[in-house]
């Protein structure tokens, strides 16, 4: 399968850095034994919440499939204490790669395949990388698992002992599942994803925070999306804020981090004081999970919390422009996926829009009305009521 990277300097780079690791394919081939039962696995996942809570169905089924195993599980710091929360996790390691602190002190590749090898003394038997990608593939074989599994489309799949094609139709969540299928044979259909144990310290501040709308019904509103491209207007968001308000009687809970306090302002400054609470940067992590599972629903475009609310079983209305709702959208029984139509859409370029997407809202998601979202709203909030 070719590499699937859009910036064609990367994926040529990338190519070239294969081909000089491919005799360490053939090395392993040589070494590898008979499988045999993990006692000890390595997971890394060491990207956004997102991607971590995508990874949950993954781990559960890992769970079940080596019950007795010790279970470790890499993550980024900003993943810390959602990672703690995961049922079925002995223990979370932080590493923060440079491409993904957004501006803080990261490890470079070199650094990050340091790190990770001086835990060869831990004697891995199984170690999985979750994420498609050239430098964590090399970072994850340095630990000295007695057996690797990841994917090759991002590059370095002659490290592993198992790579897999990534299915780029597929959902994020279903490909970590195959991998996890391959690592260790085949699990049941109808094991459950791994539970967030939300701790009752979370849900009593949630709760506390949330008391003042009483017993109206409780919209969250996640503004923000991170990347321009993935956008919807903030002036919608308003718009949309103050019909559920006016018109429905709703209260409205905002969601953010310290960097969208401008953008989740616009909402909030249409907003009568007494019907709106604002957690933007002001609550953790599992504070702000309790919360969403406090809300009837929750608003927002193709985000971390999105998943995040999908996850402690909140309905969800996401808004969706260039992102491929067949690889993220949330999939619970009454999560709607807003969007529209367009020959180039969905086009999946996230990290690297077309020049003609930049720099302002794109077409897929201007032309998303809030006639569109409010009656997706209602919609889910009238099914619930059956």
């Amino acid at each position: 399968m070719a590499l699937t990277i859009y910036d064609r300097r990367d994926r040529t780079l990338v190519a070239i850095a294969d081909a000089l690791l491919l005799p360490l394919s053939l090395r392993r081939r040589l070494r590898r034994g008979p499988r045999q039962a993990p006692a000890r696995i390595l997971c890394l996942r060491l990207e956004r919440i997102g991607d971590l809570v995508m990874t949950l169905p993954a781990l559960g089924a890992l769970r079940a499939a080596a019950p007795t195993a010790s279970i470790d599980l890499v993550v980024g710091s900003w993943n810390a204490d959602l990672a703690r929360a995961i049922d079925g996790i002995d223990r979370v390691e932080t590493l923060d790669a440079d491409w993904l602190s957004r501006g803080a002190d990261g490890l470079s590749p070199l650094e990050l395949m340091a790190r990770m090898a001086r835990w060869r003394g831990r004697h891995y038997d199984l170690a999985i990388n979750f994420e498609p990608d050239i430098r964590t593939n090399v970072a994850i074989a340095a630990a000295g698992a007695e057996r690797t599994a990841g994917f090759r489309s991002g590059g370095g799949g002659a490290v592993l002992d198992l790579a897999l094609d990534y299915d780029a139709s597929a959902h994020t969540a279903d490909n970590a599942l195959a991998l996890v299928h391959a690592a260790v044979g085949a699990v049941r259909d109808d094991v459950p994803a791994a539970a967030l144990k939300i701790p009752d310290s979370a849900r009593t501040e949630a709760a506390r925070l949330l008391e003042s709308l009483g017993t109206r019904v409780k919209i969250g509103i996640h503004v923000s999306a991170g990347r321009l491209v993935k956008q919807w207007p903030e002036a919608r968001f308003r718009e949309v804020a103050e019909r559920l308000v006016q018109d429905r009687g709703a209260g409205i809970v905002l969601t953010g981090s310290p960097d969208d306090r401008a953008q989740v302002d616009v909402v909030k400054s249409a907003l009568p004081a007494d019907r709106v609470v604002d957690l933007t940067g002001t609550a953790d992590l599992l504070v702000v999970a309790a919360a969403l599972q406090q809300v009837d629903l929750l608003l927002t475009v193709d985000t971390g919390p999105m998943h995040l609310a999908h996850a402690v079983g909140t309905p969800v209305v996401a808004v969706f422009g260039p992102s491929d709702p067949r690889r993220y959208a949330p999939r619970g029984v009454h999560d709607t996926v807003v969007r529209i139509d367009l020959p180039c859409s969905p086009c999946n370029r996230i990290r690297l829009p077309p020049a003609r997407c930049t720099g302002h809202t794109p077409d897929c998601l201007e032309g998303i009305t809030t006639a569109q979202v409010l009656a997706a709203v209602d919609d889910t909030l009238r099914d619930l009521r059956r």
